[in-house]
């Protein structure tokens, strides 16, 4: 687990020294999550992984500069899902027991298809957030959010549905 916390780290760190074109940017995203990326995908960087072999990209994904995921616990982004600045996707909780506290519990973050989270939102271990749905900019997602719902606050609860 190191050894590949190591490795994203050094992918980042080139992935966020500079300017890169979206064709090289794509090619660093398919070295640290070790499978390819379609062409459709937009990442700004900076972007922050852990781990990084744990992340998969659906088609037309766009993730805006800032983002941090923690993806030892696994994190999928469905197709046409937007991620706004600075999201915090984190898969990891440590234990609530005292003496056991440096004890990691993975969960893994699911993101629908046609997904917007907002800016600052931060997404915890386990959530799945439904297909079309939108989280708000500054949330913290604490459950799982159904399809079609918009969701905002801390913690993130339902304010309204979404119809076409």
């Amino acid at each position: 687990m190191l050894e590949v916390s190591q490795e994203a780290l050094k992918i980042t760190g080139e992935l966020n020294s500079g300017y890169h074109e979206p064709g090289r940017v794509r090619q660093l995203l398919a070295q640290l999550t070790g499978r390819d990326v379609d062409d459709s995908v937009t990442v700004f960087p900076p972007l922050y992984a852990d781990f990084g072999k744990n992340i998969i990209l659906g088609k037309r994904v766009f993730i805006n500069s800032g983002c941090k995921f923690q993806d030892q616990g696994g994190v999928t982004i469905g197709d046409d899902s937007l991620i706004g600045h600075n999201v915090v996707l984190a898969t990891l909780n440590h234990d609530m027991s005292p003496s056991r506290r440096t004890d990691l519990h993975p969960a893994p973050i699911t993101i629908g298809r046609n997904v917007w989270i907002g800016s600052n939102a931060t997404i915890l271990p386990g959530v799945t957030i439904g297909d079309n749905s939108v989280v708000a900019a500054a949330s913290v997602v604490t459950k799982d959010v159904p399809v079609n719902a918009v969701v905002v606050g801390s913690p993130a609860r339902v304010v309204r549905t979404l119809t076409d």
